[in-house]
């Protein structure tokens, strides 16, 4: 431990020595929102190579030729992730959404709805009914713990960020169709966390290795289909790691320093501080493994979310009157919307594709994390699992979408006007700022400490995912080097103002879904025997309770 506390210490002065090259005080890093929304409505913007906004400080230099060249490779890859399914009435449904939505339709079939029968059981589970206090169970975190560590990864910015800009394009039906997403997504969660359980590795010192990498490997390879297993497991985890580094990492860093600055002006000057800051206590966090980021995210999930859900609740209660109107809103809106919000299929596609970008359903990630808590039955771990949507996208994000809709901050709303302007910048979280603060002058303080909150804990996970994925490649010996490496992102989210290399991570994570999806839509026959034979047993009684 003394050894990597000295390592940790060499990378933060080192990085901080850095700093004095890379940005001079007075450069001020420029407001980027909502990469992924960005990306999906603008990959013709990004093929062309040119920045969304400003450039590196300095002109020409290292970091803008490699934006320019992330520009181009942003533009290949979106013209692919992004590429337009036309759905009639001049509409279409980008590639990965359709992707993404149809996979968890097919789940929620192939597995009997589990998303709803489900999630009573899951309630039980994570709060553990089915738990026995005394026993010693193979895995390294508690099932509680591990919801946490994903919840932490997916609960962010989109949900404050995001939710407001596809409100402000969709108008208020969008929310419906983002909940329905929401509900589909609970299956996708499930069995691929399931599976995360299922293949995992133990180590002879107790640590677990698991993942879909190892389920697509693992698993494919018992099917016969070993070649196309190992295929999809290495593009998986070369798409983690580029993602964990970028979209987990620096992006959080950039955008919640965005939201910092206001209400803090001393990072506008020094936007380095704000860096090392999170540095050294993203290190003293992941330099720990799982138990401390399960521990640690334990504490902030479920702090974050109720600093921002009260305030939502606040707010939604000092209006309660209109809440009824919001829910006719929201309804009428997604099946009566007019020209003026893109019509029906425009507001579905908007409802979805907020929700696949914000649940990560069908991406993956969530099953690392899963797979390294204490069960014995796979399947139960998966019904955990199936909470991350409905928490991140039916709760919270639906807790965001009222308070934009009842301000009236979407096309014919109230607030129209005074919302145009953030969402031409792409600036979810400056408007959420903005409509918050009609009814509570101090919400901008809130938000930068929410806002932090969310990107910490978000890469505190997404570590841990990225560290999964070098290890599977790499070997386990090799971790240490992955998060040295990870600690040097975290600073330079706070110096670069290289938007394409922000993006290009987004476009990574999001990437994860094609080899994912597929491999879990080929092992869904064995998710469904063993849920088929568990829900026998539990409806049977025969699991003992202790709650």
């Amino acid at each position: 431990m003394n050894f990597k506390r000295l390592l940790l210490l060499l990378v933060t002065l080192s990085i901080l020595a850095a700093s004095a090259y890379a940005q001079e005080p007075g450069d001020v890093v420029p407001q980027t929102d909502a990469a992924a929304e960005a990306i999906a409505d603008g990959a013709a913007e990004a093929e062309s190579g040119t920045p969304t906004d400003a450039v590196p400080a300095e002109e020409g230099g290292f970091f803008a030729k490699i934006d320019s060249a992330m520009g181009t490779a942003n533009g290949a890859l979106a013209s692919v992730f992004f590429y337009p399914i036309p759905v009639g009435g001049g509409n279409s449904v980008p590639l990965l959404v359709a992707w993404l939505v149809l996979g968890a339709l097919f789940f929620t079939i192939r597995m009997r709805f589990i998303n709803l029968r489900g999630f009573t059981h899951a309630i039980n589970v994570t709060r553990g009914k089915y738990t026995d206090p005394n026993a010693h169970g193979t895995g390294e975190v508690t099932h509680f713990q591990a919801l946490a560590s994903a919840l932490s990864a997916t609960v962010g910015l989109g949900n404050i960020a995001g939710v407001a800009i596809a409100i402000s394009l969709g108008g208020p039906g969008a929310t419906f169709w983002m909940i329905m997403a929401g509900v589909l997504g609970m299956s996708s969660k499930f069995v691929e966390c399931t599976l995360g359980q299922k293949y995992r590795e133990v180590r002879p010192n107790g640590q677990v290795m698991g993942g879909a990498m190892y389920y697509l490997s693992k698993g494919l390879k018992e099917m016969g289909m070993g070649g196309l297993g190992k295929v999809l497991a290495v593009m998986f985890a070369v798409l983690c790691i580029g993602g964990s580094m970028a979209g987990g990492n620096s992006f959080q860093v950039n955008q919640s320093l965005n939201a910092v600055q206001e209400t803090v002006p001393f990072f506008k000057d020094y936007s380095w501080a704000y860096g090392l800051i999170m540095t050294i206590a993203v290190g003293v966090v992941i330099i720990g493994g799982i138990k401390r980021i399960a521990s640690t995210a334990e504490k902030i999930v479920p702090s974050m979310c109720a600093i921002y859900v009260l305030a939502c609740l606040y707010i939604l209660f000092s209006h309660g009157s209109e809440i009824p109107t919001a829910f006719r809103a929201i309804y009428d809106g997604a099946f009566n919307s007019d020209a003026a919000f893109g019509g029906f299929i425009g507001v579905l596609v908007v409802g979805f594709k907020r929700a696949a970008f914000s649940n990560e359903a069908g991406v993956g990630s969530a099953a690392i994390a899963h797979s390294a808590a204490k069960t014995e039955f796979p399947v139960r771990e998966g019904i955990v699992a199936l909470l991350e949507p409905f928490i991140d996208t039916i709760v919270v994000c639906t807790m965001t979408a009222l308070v934009i809709v009842i301000a009236g901050a979407y096309p014919g709303g109230e607030l129209a006007e005074a919302a145009a302007p953030f969402v031409a910048d792409n600036n979810g979280a400056g408007l959420t700022s903005m409509v918050f603060g009609q009814d509570l002058w101090w919400f901008p303080y809130i938000l930068s400490v929410a806002v932090s909150l969310f990107a910490f804990s978000t890469m505190i996970s997404w570590s841990y995912y990225g560290e999964r994925c070098w290890s599977y490649l790499f070997g386990d010996k090799s971790s240490l080097v992955y998060k040295v490496i990870f600690l040097v992102f975290t600073f330079i989210g706070s110096i670069v103002t290289s938007t394409q290399i922000l993006e290009f991570g987004d476009l990574m994570i999001l990437g994860m879904a094609f080899p994912n999806v597929l491999g879990v839509v080929l092992l869904s026959g064995k998710v469904r025997n063993d849920l088929t034979s568990y829900w026998s047993d539990l409806k049977s009684d025969k699991f003992p309770t202790y709650k």
